[in-house]
């Protein structure tokens, strides 16, 4: 026992040494890289803040037809947990879905690009829904409205879809997912409305 405890000071002494002399170099010690890079961010991630906190979604679906293939009317609801990266440069959005009974778990990250001046949306999925391609869309915040939207073809068909959210106040934000084909105007297939209960 008494050889133990000497081999775990001997340890840790080594580790203190090993990170005084890196910090000595010019690395930075804990948490001062993540202060620095939150000083420094771009002043367009701060219309993020509005979106940290857990949330909780309520919705339906109100017009089946033109949805994703196999989409059927149903209730949903979202739970939402979101946070600042330690940098403050990424917004990170654990989803706990349930789509007509299903679940689905995924990690969204919204950020600002500084090289492309846009804001850009990632979704990759654990569960109800592959993991070879994370979803990705550019993404507007025009004063409390964000909105998300992506294209892809259908049966030869150009399909827009867009994820529209419009904040009331910085508890409470309206949720539409709508779809457009061939540049026809937009049309509702879901709407919700979520909710903070903490943060």
């Amino acid at each position: 026992m008494k050889r133990l405890l000497v081999v775990l000071a001997v340890a840790v002494l080594a580790a203190g040494v090993l990170a005084a002399g890196l910090w000595a170099t010019g690395w930075p010690a804990p948490g001062e890289a993540a202060r620095a890079a939150a000083a420094a961010r771009p002043a367009q991630l701060q219309k993020l803040d509005i979106a940290i906190g857990r949330w909780v979604f309520h919705g339906k679906t109100v017009a089946a037809a033109g949805a994703a293939p196999g989409r059927k009317a149903a209730a949903w609801t979202w739970r939402a947990d979101c946070r600042w990266s330690t940098d403050r440069r990424y917004l990170l959005c654990a989803f706990h879905n349930v789509w007509a009974g299903k679940p689905v778990e995924s990690l969204v990250v919204d950020t600002w690009n500084s090289r492309d001046r846009s804001y850009w949306h990632y979704e990759m999925f654990s569960a109800g829904a592959g993991g070879a391609h994370p979803f990705s869309s550019r993404m507007t915040i025009r004063g409390n409205t964000w909105i998300e939207q992506s294209a892809s073809e259908r049966h030869g068909r150009k399909v827009r879809t867009r994820i529209v959210y419009v904040y009331s106040s910085s508890r409470r934000v309206r949720v539409k997912i709508q779809s457009s084909r061939d540049g026809r105007p937009w049309k509702t297939l879901d709407a919700g409305v979520g909710v903070k209960i903490a943060g």
